[in-house]
C-alpha cells in the first residue's frame, strides 16, 4: 500500500513540474564561462520546480523574460551578461533549451528560428 501511494505521489509531482531538455547544454556553456555556473544552475532549479501553464506564469517569476514567436522565451542571466532561449510546450510541461550564450552571441541569432 505504501509503495502504491509513493508511486502515485511521484507521478503527480512529475506531471506538475517542468522537464528541461537538456541540462548538458547549460553545463557545456558554464564550463567555458565559469562565472555563469551559479546563475545558470539557479535558473535550472527554478524552472524544474515550476509549473508553467501560460506565459503569465513565467512572467510572474521572471519579470525580465521576453516572449517571442513560436512559444520562445528569452531569459536574461547574470544581469543580462548571458541569455537563454527556450521553447516552452505548456501543455506537456516541457522546456527545450535552444540557445545559451553571451549577449553579443545572442545578437547574432534569429530567435524565431533557432
Amino acid at each position: 500500500m505504501l509503495l502504491f501511494l509513493v508511486t502515485i505521489l511521484v507521478t503527480l509531482c512529475y506531471d506538475l513540474l517542468m522537464r528541461i531538455i537538456s541540462r548538458r547544454i547549460l553545463r557545456e556553456f558554464w564550463e567555458k564561462h565559469p562565472d555563469a555556473s551559479v546563475p545558470l544552475q539557479a535558473w535550472f532549479r527554478d524552472v524544474e520546480q515550476a509549473n508553467w501553464k501560460t506565459p503569465a506564469d513565467i512572467k510572474a517569476i521572471h519579470k525580465n523574460a521576453s516572449f517571442v514567436a513560436k512559444n520562445r522565451v528569452v531569459f536574461n542571466i547574470k544581469g543580462n551578461h548571458y541569455r537563454i532561449v527556450v521553447v516552452v510546450v505548456y501543455q506537456h510541461g516541457v522546456v527545450y533549451i535552444r540557445f545559451v550564450g553571451t549577449h553579443s552571441e545572442y545578437d547574432m541569432i534569429d530567435v524565431t528560428t533557432i
